[in-house]
């Protein structure tokens, strides 16, 4: 199986853009020598010509349009995957699971999570219904990310303190 580099697929997709290998050096900020060199090292990874001489130009073979059409669907899977990175690191998208006492999700967790939704509509929540000394053993266990109890401490706790 061919192993794929992103950046060299990345400059055959500029080169076609830009339909030169000296604009495309100029536009990756790169030297002609070392886009030619480039593309002829993913010439050789991939086992077929990607190129053309015509004249002083190059020209894209029918290999490398091939090549291009997966390359886009490639891109086009990381810019949504940015963007989906994004969107979780500001806290828009990602899952939020919840442990509640069976009482507690009709009348509490139904409503905030129909809140959420509208605020962050990429945020997934999971309910799992959990009396009180199991939602704190599953909050210890990272299982859960928040656990709703009436109980005024964690059960077995002396003291007082929550965990």
């Amino acid at each position: 199986m061919t192993e794929w580099d992103i950046k060299k697929l990345h400059i055959l997709r500029t080169l076609d853009e830009r339909g030169t290998v000296t604009a495309t050096a100029r536009a990756l900020l790169m030297t002609p020598s070392a886009v030619s060199q480039q593309l002829s090292n993913l010439a050789k990874q991939v086992g077929v010509e990607l190129l053309e001489a015509h004249g002083r130009r190059v020209r894209l073979t029918g290999a490398a349009r091939l090549l291009l059409g997966h390359a886009d669907a490639v891109f086009a899977q990381l810019e949504r995957a940015d963007a989906e990175l994004a969107a979780y690191v500001q806290g828009e998208a990602g899952e939020v699971r919840v442990g509640a006492f069976s009482t507690a999700v009709p009348a509490l967790v139904v409503p905030a999570v129909r809140a959420l939704r509208v605020a962050h509509p990429g945020v997934r929540v999971r309910v799992r219904e959990a009396e009180a000394g199991e939602a704190y053993e599953l909050l210890a266990a990272g299982e859960v990310d928040l656990a709703l109890s009436l109980a005024a401490q964690a059960p077995g706790e002396a003291g007082g303190r929550g965990r």
